[in-house]
């Protein structure tokens, strides 16, 4: 307030006589100088009575820090000049702050994580602001680290803000274990809506650090590291060729901790519905799929009666999923299940039958009419995620004159004949047909599963 209420006096009435003398001095910077001298002499007196009342050394720091920055803000006061922030920088004022910054920071973690809103969105309410779905808990401690970086980013050494930057990194481990810790309570319901909650923690967590990494002042920070480190010889040539190169950054093992964990939780996930999906798959399995009527004896083709309970789990915990991950975890969920369904059906349905014509029909129109447009709203072409089931479709559904062409390129093939004239490689009349996926050996196989092979005489 002194400042502020001589300066129209200083720059009126002082700064001209300084100037008309020729001098550099600037009156309002010069005032402001001596007064934060006197400040110096009274944080010095006062600090070591403070030390061990939290309460007031933290209401210390608290103004310290407010005044440092209306100083530098408000007042112009050069950081070349003496400041307040070296008094909390000295060792046994910069250790206790540290302690006491520490031990709040984990209050508030405490009464974060019991708090009733703990798993609950404060915006789920607002959909485009929801993207995310971020816990409370998760947004909260983020805020608090936040916090911590703007009231150490001001610190006059490197050295000062790489140790406040340690803490944030324990800060972080502790509340992953913390997450950790309340998901293995709830990995019975690992479709429940708090275990969906802490997945959304964990991934929003990551995200964040790996925006603050490519920040100015972490980046700034992490040279910092590197110098240190290259000094003291912690860390191979590698790492620090890593650092150097900022291919990692100062957060990298908090990131590869967490993602390590969402990893986790996810294949939990699809590993829970999974099961569900071959449970409710025991009848279609077991269809018979080597009398089933021709198309053509059909008026019109309607779903399996059979496969209405599998794409029916499907489709509810797709449903139920979507609601309760953000976008970019409900991505990573839906195809690692497209996979994995993709390979049950193919391994467990398909290579496990013999089909008849309408057998290889029917197939086709529950996987291509009623499987994949289940997926079909979370991408343009979700057969592509079935590529086994759609290419032995194709082969299972040819007709009569290309499957016995395709059987005797592949024999040809395996037999290591030499090609016919205008005759294509396997691979080739393979690609023809849309099939890239699936191995020779495979084909052959299916082909061998198709019960309408006319007589020969072979």
């Amino acid at each position: 307030m002194w400042i502020g209420n001589h300066s129209k006096f200083l720059d009126d009435k002082i700064q001209p006589i300084l100037d008309k003398a020729g001098s550099s001095v600037n009156a309002g910077i010069e005032f402001s100088r001596a007064l934060v001298m006197l400040i110096l002499e009274k944080l010095a007196a006062d600090i070591p009575c403070l030390l061990y009342d939290d309460t007031l050394f933290c209401h210390l720091v608290d103004e310290v820090l407010l005044f440092e920055r209306e100083l530098y803000s408000v007042h112009g006061y050069l950081s070349s000049l003496p400041s307040c922030m070296h008094i909390l920088s000295e060792e046994s004022c910069f250790q206790r702050w540290l302690t006491v910054e520490k031990k709040f920071a984990l209050q508030k973690m405490d009464s974060m994580l019991s708090s009733e809103a703990a798993w609950i969105s404060q915006y789920k309410d607002i959909t485009d602001v929801d993207e995310m779905k971020v816990p409370d808990c998760a947004e909260t401690f983020m805020t608090l680290l936040l916090v911590i970086t703007d009231r150490y980013k001001n610190l006059p050494t490197a050295s000062r803000k790489l140790q406040f930057l340690g803490l944030q990194k324990e800060l972080v481990d502790d509340f992953r274990i913390r997450l950790t810790q309340v998901m293995k309570e709830e990995t019975r319901a690992s479709l429940g809506f708090r275990y969906c909650a802490i997945l959304n923690a964990v991934n929003y967590i990551a995200t964040v650090l790996a925006d603050w990494a490519d920040n100015v002042f972490f980046l700034q920070l992490q040279q910092a590291e590197l110098e240190v480190r290259a000094e003291s010889d912690t860390m191979s040539q590698l790492q620090l060729g890593q650092l150097a190169s900022m291919e990692s950054s100062v957060f990298d093992d908090m990131i590869n901790l967490l993602e390590r964990l969402k990893h986790d939780m996810l294949t939990r996930q699809v590993d829970h519905v999974f099961r569900e999906v071959k449970d409710a798959a025991k009848l279609y399995k077991k269809e018979r799929w080597l009398s089933l009527p021709s198309q053509a004896e059909q008026a019109v083709m309607s779903l399996s009666s059979t496969a209405c309970p599998m794409l029916q789990t499907l489709r509810d915990r797709l449903l139920q999923l979507e609601q309760q991950l953000c976008h970019s975890l409900f991505k990573i969920f839906w195809q690692m299940l497209a996979e994995k369904v993709d390979l049950y059906i193919y391994q467990e349905i398909i290579m496990a039958n013999h089909f008849n014509e309408g057998g290889a029909a029917q197939l086709q129109f529950d996987m291509s009419r009623n499987l994949f447009p289940l997926f079909s709203h979370y991408c343009k072409r979700p057969e592509n995620y079935f590529k086994h089931i759609k290419e032995a479709c194709i082969i299972l559904n040819l007709n009569i004159g290309s499957a016995l062409l395709l059987k005797d390129v592949l024999q040809s093939a395996s037999e290591n004949e030499p090609l016919k004239p205008s005759q294509p490689s396997a691979i080739a009349a393979l690609n023809e047909l849309g099939v890239y996926k699936l191995a020779q050996r495979d084909v052959e196989i299916l082909l061998s599963l198709r019960a309408n092979w006319p007589n020969t005489g072979k």
